[in-house]
């Protein structure tokens, strides 16, 4: 899977995700939010819904389309 292939590889992904993954309140979400970062920094020809999932080990681009049409972003300030 491509998360496993970049995560570790890329210094400072963590220190990103940390940035706004508190806006996410739960698990799920943020996890989703790793995946479509590492989709986002991978070596894609082309990067969309279905190229990301695609990427990802999923079969349709829903989970990546409900990260960002649909999760919950909380309002509060972060460090």
């Amino acid at each position: 899977m491509l998360v496993d292939q970049i995560v570790g590889r890329r210094p400072g992904l963590d220190d990103l995700l940390a940035r706004f993954a508190h806006r996410l309140g739960r698990a799920q979400p943020r996890k989703q939010a790793l995946t479509y970062l590492v989709g986002l920094l991978s070596p894609l020809a082309v990067k969309n819904g279905w190229t990301l999932a695609a990427a990802a080990g999923d079969t349709t681009p829903d989970r990546m389309q409900r990260l960002l049409n649909r999760s919950l972003w909380g309002s509060r300030r972060g460090p």
